[in-house]
């Protein structure tokens, strides 16, 4: 039977497949719309199922803040190649998502999953996704934040992204630079108060016995610890780190520049390098 180029259109419209594919599931459903679009979705499936043991290690990380700037979300979608990966409709994808994460802020991933896009799961369309573009695609991680203030970033790439919350309204570029800070330097809490017990006590078994390998006296084994502690916090935590943009000051002291009172009260990091 005959296809019409228009009704070819409407089906690659409508799920995102190819021209190629569109034609032939249009052909194969005799020219019934419905169940051409049934065909394209079920092909995504096998495709999907053929491909779940390989490695999804590319794709991208978004990160968006609402209107209000109360509250932000972070998402990341993979693909198996970087050149999908920088395909435009494949960030468009993602982004689509990542909108309606920041619309119903999701109690976690599967909840994201679960919810509708387009009247059918997230989930079964970045199923489908699978088939229209022949690689794996998984959405694999999902976070979020809620404060006074919420600062997003995505480094250049679309490999990285930040959230930040301030308990206080923040100036837009102060803001962005501690999101930037953030991406940059990787640290691992927003201050030492916020560093997990168990990496403080390993940190100051390191910092003990390296200073008994370098013969220093047993007695003052543990001041040495707590001095080389103190570096690690400055190093590793956020507002003790020293700001990337001018080395004399530290977050901190940056932020109290515009309140002595302002600080993060939430820091959100993920990268597709780690």
């Amino acid at each position: 039977m005959s296809i019409k180029a228009a009704d070819v259109a409407k089906l690659r419209k409508a799920t995102g497949a190819g021209m190629m594919d569109c034609k032939k599931a249009l052909t194969e459903a005799e020219g019934d719309f419905d169940s051409a679009v049934e065909i394209i979705r079920k092909k995504g499936m096998a495709i999907a199922n053929k491909r779940a043991d390989r490695e999804a290690t590319e794709g991208v990380v978004l990160a968006k803040v609402s209107e209000d700037k109360k509250y932000g979300a972070m998402i990341t979608l993979n693909c198996e190649t970087d050149f999908v990966a920088k395909n435009d409709g494949f960030v468009a994808f993602a982004t689509k998502i990542l909108d309606i994460a920041l619309a119903n802020m999701p109690a976690d991933l599967e909840a994201l999953k679960a919810l509708e896009m387009d009247g059918r799961k997230i989930e079964e369309h970045v199923t489908e996704q699978t088939g229209v573009i022949g690689e794996k695609i998984d959405l694999s991680f999902f976070d979020k934040i809620e404060a006074e203030a919420a600062v997003a970033y995505i480094h250049a790439g679309n490999k990285l992204a930040t959230l930040i919350g301030f308990n206080k309204e923040i100036e837009e570029q102060m803001g962005r630079d501690v999101a930037m800070q953030t991406a940059a330097m990787a640290p691992i809490a927003i201050n030492e108060d916020a560093v997990p017990a168990d990496v403080i006590a390993k940190e100051l078994e390191i910092g003990k016995e390296k200073a008994r390998l370098e013969g220093k006296p047993e007695q003052i084994l543990d001041k040495i610890a707590q001095g080389r502690l103190g570096k690690f916090f400055k190093e590793t935590t956020l507002l003790n780190q020293d700001f990337v943009k001018d080395g004399k000051k530290t977050v901190k002291q940056y932020l109290a520049e515009a309140d002595k009172d302002l600080t993060v009260v939430e820091m959100k990091r993920f990268t597709l390098n780690a």
